[in-house]
């Protein structure tokens, strides 16, 4: 004997087992962006070093930079 589930139940579970699929794709997408915005991260720490030491070299290690104004100044020993 078999047993069916009347259509409001099945279209029920078919509607949730389709929101369940598209939050998993979601969740994926995210993870792709993720480890996008990660490798970003790592490539504009690269630059970010490289034109460190560039200025470390021209204007001395113990040179302090105002971001603002662009000025710098020596730093002071404690």
């Amino acid at each position: 004997n078999t047993m069916k589930l009347d259509e409001k139940e099945l279209k029920e579970l078919q509607d949730i087992q389709e929101a369940f699929s598209k939050l998993k794709a979601a969740l994926g997408d995210i993870e792709l962006h993720k480890h996008e915005t990660l490798k970003r991260i790592d490539r504009l720490k690269a630059v970010l070093q490289s034109n460190e030491q560039k200025l470390i070299e021209k204007y001395g290690a113990d040179s302090v930079l105002n971001m603002k104004t662009g000025e710098l100044t020596k730093e002071k020993n404690k």
